[in-house]
């Protein structure tokens, strides 16, 4: 049985047990979460598509950590213009276990 669930502005296939990390979410480590915006649920053969959403979906998960991912770097370059500039970029993130799909 697996899922697609709508969190952050992405996209995600999830089944119970995963183990993922999304943007970040306002909650406490250990706290249990319900994500209802599910696009799909499926189950062997039978497949539930929401128009958006599907009706009564519900995905919790348990929030198991805050964190920064690696750094980006960004670099601006013009040749033959002595011109370089660097920056970077971490991006927050929240990572949850997927305890349960229901719908």
């Amino acid at each position: 049985m697996y899922a697609v669930i709508k969190t952050g502005g992405k996209q995600y296939r999830v089944s119970e047990g995963d183990t993922l990390k999304v943007e970040t979410i306002e909650a406490d480590e250990g706290a249990t979460i319900e994500i209802d915006e599910v696009l799909m649920i499926a189950d062997g053969d039978n497949i539930k598509i929401g128009t958006p959403l599907v009706d009564g979906g519900k995905v919790t998960a348990t929030v198991k950590s805050h964190g920064r991912g690696k750094k980006i770097e960004i670099i601006k370059f013009r040749r033959r213009k002595h011109h370089d500039k660097r920056t970077g970029h971490r991006q927050n993130y929240t990572e949850i276990q997927i305890t349960g799909i229901a719908g």
